[in-house]
């Protein structure tokens, strides 16, 4: 059922600057809801996209098995254990990606300003909008309904003034919902919400802050912006005006993610530096082929090694210009690998990871690499 919630008029104090009007688009279940469309006879059962042996991994569950407590990056041996009766089905990226275009398709037909996060979710920034409408909330009806029409597929949709609002308001009413957070309750709702899921609080600040006494949004609010810059840096007024449901952060189009990276988990442990070589082949093909097809380039290539105990190291290896060839990224790689075999223990996963992302350009050379050996 839809929360849907009409803007209200923001207080005396806002209306100085208009607000804007952000919608947060997320596909429910993305991959899994795309497999059980394409197959009726997943439809209504539980399904987990991965790889089902015993080393395999969970990329993404449809609620059928949510219900059994069954999610994205869990071990494909403890979700059988909680549902004995899931369906694995390997996943098809290239499907997943045409039905993202004709999502993005259907954006496009409201605003330029969109920011992908991903290939199931979006920011759209409908403050001036190609179809002249002036409530958000009629609009995330109309794309959710058009994606509905066009792919078959649910998405749920959050409304608001800013971007972590927004995308905070797409989980309420989830799936096949929508919910809307004005800039007149944006600020309680902060307040009563807990520390780990602001945006830009990951673990090792978390525990900083609940080692500060700050739990949740009002305690946060409780502290100083000098308290916060002597604790926090220059994350500090970021912190204070999250704190107090302000997000400054704009709709960028031309987003570049800060990191792409790819991992496999061997069905056997390998011991020696030539399987290791040809197994990251694949690996480097996968994340090569996004920044390809996205004309972005690294700078950064860093290579994971989980052991055979579970002991994991992370390698990483930086140029002086962007990286212009998956060759080149191989060549680092292999760099790494050398270094690390031969090893008493076997390697039970790999992955590699391509940061410092920007834009190709006619800089990007093959020419001259640092690569701070």
């Amino acid at each position: 059922m839809d929360g849907v919630e009409q803007e209200a008029e923001p207080c005396e104090q806002e209306q100085a600057r208009p607000a804007r009007k952000i919608i947060h688009v997320d596909m429910d279940a993305f991959y899994a809801s795309v497999e059980q469309r394409d197959n009726p006879e997943l439809r209504g059962r539980p399904v987990a996209v991965g790889h089902g042996e015993a080393r395999g991994v969970v990329a993404a569950a449809s609620y059928e098995a949510r219900t059994y407590g069954v999610h994205s990056a869990m071990a494909s041996v403890t979700a059988l254990r909680k549902c004995p009766g899931l369906i694995f089905v390997r996943p098809r990226f290239d499907v997943y990606k045409a039905v993202s275009l004709q999502i993005r398709e259907i954006f496009s037909e409201y605003t330029t300003l969109i920011e992908p996060l991903s290939l199931d979710e979006a920011y759209l920034d409908v403050t001036e909008n190609l179809k002249g409408q002036e409530i958000a909330t009629e609009i995330a009806h109309e794309i959710r309904a058009k994606i509905k029409q066009v792919t078959g597929l649910n998405a749920s949709a959050g409304i608001s003034y800013c971007k972590f609002l927004a995308k905070m308001a797409s989980d309420l009413n989830k799936p096949n919902g929508q919910a809307v957070i004005t800039p007149r309750n944006g600020p309680k709702f902060m307040e009563a919400l807990p520390i780990k899921k602001f945006h830009g609080v990951g673990p090792a600040t978390a525990e900083k802050m609940h080692r500060l006494g700050i739990e949740t949004g009002a305690d946060l609010k409780s502290k100083s912006l000098d308290f916060l810059l002597r604790h926090f840096g220059k994350s500090g007024p970021y912190f204070y005006g999250l704190s107090r449901g302000i997000d400054e952060r704009q709709v960028r189009s031309n987003r570049v993610r800060k990191s792409v990276g790819a991992e496999d988990t061997f069905r056997q442990d390998i011991h020696s530096l030539e399987a290791a070589q040809a197994q990251i082949v694949t690996l480097i093909d996968k994340v090569w082929r996004y920044c390809d097809s996205n004309d972005i380039r690294p700078r950064t290539v860093t290579v994971k090694i989980k052991y055979a105990d579970f002991q994991q190291i992370t390698r990483s290896r930086s140029t002086n210009a962007p990286i212009s060839s998956a060759t080149l990224i191989r060549e680092i790689c292999d760099t790494i690998l050398v270094s690390e075999f031969p090893s008493d223990k076997g390697v039970r996963l790999l992955g590699v990871t391509l940061s410092m992302l920007e834009r190709a350009g006619p800089e990007a050379s093959s020419q001259q690499f640092d690569l701070g050996l």
